[in-house]
């Protein structure tokens, strides 16, 4: 007989907006309550909301202090648990499995998981001049799962290292240099990876960009496809300019049965890992593997007693092409097989923070049309930082829900001595080009010294820009000058 604390997922929505006007748009915190209130529909008792004793919001780039404890007011529940997270694009799985195991434990019975972004509508705005409205809100949450972690060290700060589309191109030219590969032959390559994420998404009535995109289209530079960072051009890109929200309902069984909802409606997390590589890209052994993701991900598969075949769909979170390249590495997946089942962060949508929300309401909407198939969940964050896993099905677990935090193991695995100030002879490890508006801007190169260190460098000449997209640079004698500039020894 089952457990009836068993936690499953009973409703599910998406909501999107492409209105022109962004005077008339809706708030994220009125996309929230929307999904939420179509999560209820779709579970096929509306007034469940009355129920709900916890409110969880993934944390967007909005400027609201507590917007779970708008939600609860506008749904009807002024008095539920509040509980916020940090930012991450693993946050909403790690939510997700903490929401399990506080269900399995009996803590809570009935939660709603929900987020929203209009990257879309504040672009519109900031072209016309018009600043968005943005409601105030009070009080604090009750409490936070996560917690906030550096995730760019100061050597890397010193040389302007901050940002994603600083730090994927970088992972991705290691991985070419890994692989053997040309810069032609690697780039058609995955132009073609990111084609068939176009092709899904054109098959998902959910995604931003549902016209397929060809894999020419996808790797030349246009004035609609501008190159943002060598290798990428903007369509391998995470597409941040989309106004998406989605939301969750999780419950007990016992719960779900005396509300009445249909079992076909149930879709139960049979388990979860999270884990975390190491916080500052400096220290990893290498730029093109994932020790977090190897191992979390297959302990996942582990504690469902399952293996990759017998996956039916699987989700690879893919804000660059160079996070899915890696995960099906680590994880041994089959390129060749389907990736994700929504057309990924580029054409399925990419709501920053809030991206896997949507993958898992994706996730439930299949597995109900096939009973019995099982899918699993990926989850990034930070700078293929931050890592959490989850598996699904139609099919109640063998064995309560399981989770697994292996921070121990990945923490037990090699890592670099990072120097902020080096300068001397260096072997090129991996590199990018940076583009603005007149062309390339800043040439970053991640750099090893002969005892193993990893060094940080940039080039602002325009020559050498030029040739580090031309030809490979990954291996290549340089020197780093006291500055942080690097050049090239056998130029």
């Amino acid at each position: 007989m089952i457990n009836p604390n068993t936690p499953v997922i009973i409703g599910v929505a998406q909501v999107e907006q492409r209105i022109t006007d962004p005077l008339l748009v809706q708030e994220p915190i009125e996309m929230m309550v929307d999904a939420v209130r179509q999560a209820a529909l779709d579970s096929g008792n509306a007034d469940l909301l009355a129920e709900v004793e916890s409110v969880r919001v993934i944390r967007g780039v909005w400027r609201y202090k507590h917007p779970a404890g708008y939600v609860a007011a506008k749904i009807g529940v002024p008095d539920a648990e509040t509980v916020g997270s940090p930012y991450g694009g693993n946050m909403v799985q790690s939510v997700v499995n903490q929401s399990a195991l506080d269900i399995l434990r009996g803590d809570k019975s009935l939660i709603v998981i929900t987020g929203a972004e209009n990257g879309n509508s504040q672009a519109k705005a900031r072209k016309a001049g018009v600043e968005l409205a943005v409601t105030e809100t009070s009080g604090d949450y009750s409490r936070m799962i996560g917690q906030e972690e550096p995730m760019s060290a100061d050597a890397e700060q010193a040389r302007g290292l901050r940002q994603p589309i600083q730090f994927y191109p970088m992972f991705e030219n290691a991985i070419r240099h890994h692989r053997g590969e040309s810069i032609e032959a690697h780039r058609i390559r995955i132009s073609e990876l990111w084609a068939g994420f176009s092709r899904v998404a054109s098959e998902n009535p959910h995604a931003w960009i549902k016209t397929p995109v060809t894999a020419e289209t996808i790797r030349t530079p246009a004035p609609t496809n501008r190159m943002i960072s060598f290798p990428y051009p903007k369509l391998m890109n995470s597409n941040n300019a989309v106004d998406m929200g989605a939301a969750l309902i999780m419950c007990s069984v016992a719960k779900a049965r005396s509300l009445g909802i249909d079992e076909s409606q149930w879709v139960y997390p049979w388990a979860g890992t999270d884990a975390h590589d190491t916080y500052h890209v400096s220290n990893r052994e290498n730029l093109y593997s994932s020790p977090a993701i190897r191992i979390a991900g297959k302990r996942l598969l582990a504690l469902t007693d399952l293996s990759v075949p017998d996956l039916d769909y699987i989700d690879v979170y893919s804000c660059f092409p160079s996070a899915v390249q890696v995960a099906v590495a680590e994880l041994g997946l089959d390129a060749d097989k389907p990736l994700t089942i929504t057309g990924g962060l580029t054409f399925g949508g990419g709501p920053l923070n809030n991206y896997v929300m949507h993958s898992i309401a994706r996730m439930v909407e299949l597995l109900r049309a096939a009973p019995g198939t099982k899918g699993m969940i990926t989850a990034n964050g930070g700078f293929l930082t931050k890592h959490a896993f989850g598996l699904y099905s139609t099919v109640a677990p063998v064995v309560d829900f399981q989770h697994e935090d292996v921070q121990s193991e990945v923490d037990a695995q090699p890592t670099r001595q990072c120097l902020a100030d080096y300068a001397g002879p260096v072997t090129i490890e991996s590199y990018s080009v940076m583009y603005g508006p007149n062309g390339p801007a800043t040439g970053h190169a991640a750099c090893l010294t002969a005892a193993g260190e990893r060094v940080w460098a940039n080039t602002d000449d325009a020559v050498l820009m030029e040739d580090m997209t031309q030809r490979e640079f990954c291996g290549l004698a340089a020197q780093v000058d006291s500055h942080g500039v690097f050049s090239l020894l056998d130029a």
